[in-house]
């Protein structure tokens, strides 16, 4: 319907929000605002069509400029990891991660940057995979306190009833799959992070490059509006949630890359890290 419009304004979005019924919902948003085409609305105009339509905005607002060394003794094997090379923070860091900072790593995206800027939006206690949200459901969404449950925000979506909305990207930007793992039986892999209550030990996933393998069993879920230059496509949180993880349950190497020297993924596939 609106993939004739050279420029996509919030009135476009907003429309485009209202026609596969995400009125009103929670919706965790993985973005490419350049798909949208040249001169279309920025990242605030695109958080103004949700907001008009009621809608709570999830984005992930990843930071793994916390990332820290394991304290000794702890590496646990088939952890995804080399642990001589594990990502680190700039020489001489030393600031912890607390919700209140505006931390977010650059490949994030610019609507994640707008969000963290917001007067009264949330973000969750997790030092380097959080989620912030903004709109009327925020509190439901965002665990309270320093929790730092990397799929707490993505339950808390889909017991709200909410979707996941991919606009102009694929199932690789699709986090809700790394809880479809833990919940296919994968241990999700840890990594530690510089925190207010000292060095903790978190959650974290894996290599979602092979998460396109997905597409055919979740295709049926999918429901896919133009916009611009690009498309919009929305899964029900609880019904994508649940396909994805009985794919993986039925076949477990679906979500590998590819690649026989991904480390992170043949890891995976054998179920994640050994508990110790």
């Amino acid at each position: 319907m609106y993939a004739d419009h050279a420029v996509v304004t919030v009135s476009d979005m907003s429309r485009a929000l209202a026609n596969p019924g995400l009125s009103g919902r929670a919706v965790c948003v993985h973005s490419s605002l350049r798909s949208l085409g040249a001169g279309s609305i920025d990242a605030a105009g695109v958080v103004e069509a949700f907001l008009r339509q009621r809608c709570t905005v999830l984005v992930p607002t990843f930071s793994w400029d916390f990332a820290t060394n394991p304290p000794p003794g702890r590496r646990p094997a088939r952890n995804g990891c080399d642990y001589d090379h594990l990502h680190k923070a700039p020489a001489g860091a030393a600031r912890m991660y607390e919700p209140e900072v505006a931390d977010v790593d650059a490949d994030m995206g610019v609507l994640a940057r707008t969000i963290l800027k917001m007067p009264g939006h949330l973000r969750s206690g997790h030092p380097l995979c959080s989620f912030a949200a903004v709109g009327p459901l925020a509190g439901d969404l965002i665990p309270q306190g320093r929790n730092m449950d990397l799929c707490a925000p993505l339950n808390n979506l889909c017991e709200a009833d909410g979707s996941v909305l991919l606009i102009g990207v694929d199932l690789r930007s699709m986090t809700l799959i790394h809880v479809a793992e833990k919940l296919a039986g994968r241990r999700l892999f840890r990594r530690w992070a510089r925190a207010a209550q000292g060095v903790v030990e978190v959650e974290v996933g894996g290599c979602s490059n092979g998460f396109t393998n997905l597409e055919p069993a979740l295709r049926p879920y999918a429901r896919r509006e133009a916009v611009g230059s690009s498309f919009l496509t929305e899964f029900v949180g609880r019904e994508a949630l649940h396909a994805a993880s009985a794919a993986i349950r039925a076949d477990r190497s679906i979500t590998h890359c590819g690649d026989s020297f991904c480390g992170r993924c043949n890891d995976a596939v054998r179920g994640g890290p050994e508990s110790n």
